[in-house]
């Protein structure tokens, strides 16, 4: 045996190793892997203005409770060991929009909801809805939990936010989702620039500044654009972009809560999962007459 690995190793060090061709290169040229870097590049920024300490605990259980849970059903449902990189992924998000003072059982739980909702609710293809805002929105109604999108860079620098907008749009242009970004933001401003003049500036002037400024554009480019939950055809990213728009702008004026945004893709999430359906159903053939 040792001699093999002897051989192994001259073999390697005679032909040289591309490491451009290694799985885990590759991995992470994909979006998923492009998105873990990016993400774990916004807590870099973001973790020493809200203190290492503090978001540690919630960041590594999310991440972890997420990545084991998902790695289990994987393993159960196609019978092989796999790396959960979508987990990995759903627990940064809810790590990341949880505030850091909640304990981390929150964090951990929150996780698990929606590792069970992308599993629960879904489809023969895909999930149904972006299991990070399943989760946020579901554990605020168990746990009263608080939002605040710090790792969406809010209060730091001018020169984070252009960080935010810049590795956003970046993703957002590898999914093929900028038509979907674009016009839901420019839906979802237009609603409340409308609002400023036909009521008082005051009850929406939080909407254009940090932190809920960081957030939308956070949830726009990181959320809204998850690719099982959000349509491919440009036109119906216009579509599901003015709906969801229109519906963080409904549940931020009526109801108030915190969670407005997430609830929006929510039903965005829905409309899609419909549109699918009645797609899938057009492709079926007729019956025999």
């Amino acid at each position: 045996m040792a001699r093999g690995a002897v051989l192994g190793w001259l073999k390697i060090a005679a032909t040289g190793w591309n490491v451009t061709s290694s799985p885990i290169w590759r991995f992470f040229q994909t979006p998923k892997g492009l998105l873990i870097i990016v993400l774990a590049l916004l807590v870099t920024f973001a973790a020493p203005r809200e203190g290492f300490a503090l978001v540690a605990p919630g960041l590594v259980t999310a991440v972890t409770f997420a990545g084991a849970i998902d790695m289990l059903m994987l393993r159960r449902i196609r019978g092989v060991w796999e790396f959960p990189s979508a987990a990995v992924l759903t627990g940064l998000i809810v790590a990341m929009v949880l505030t850091p003072h909640e304990p981390w059982y929150i964090a951990a739980c929150t996780s698990a909801v929606a590792i069970a909702g992308k599993h629960i609710a879904r489809t023969r293809s895909s999930n149904i809805f972006n299991p990070a805002a399943l989760a946020l929105v579901t554990t605020f109604y168990i746990f009263n939990t608080g939002q605040s999108w710090w790792g969406a860079l809010p209060e730091i620098t001018p020169f984070a936010f252009m960080v935010l907008v810049a590795s956003g749009t970046f993703i957002a242009d590898r999914v093929n989702k900028i038509p979907l970004v674009l016009v839901f933001l420019g839906t979802y401003f237009g609603l409340f620039t409308l609002t400023t003049f036909l009521s008082d500036p005051g009850k929406v002037a939080e909407i254009f500044r940090p932190p809920d400024l960081h957030a939308v554009i956070f949830f726009a480019f990181f959320i809204l654009t998850d690719p099982p939950t959000s349509p491919v055809r440009y036109p119906d990213q216009i579509v599901c972009g003015v709906l969801v728009a229109l519906a963080s702008y409904a549940i931020f004026e009526w109801v108030g809560a915190a969670y407005y945004l997430l609830a929006g893709v929510l039903v965005g999430n829905t409309w899609e999962a419909w549109h699918r359906w009645l797609l899938s159903r057009q492709r079926l053939p007729s019956p025999a007459t």
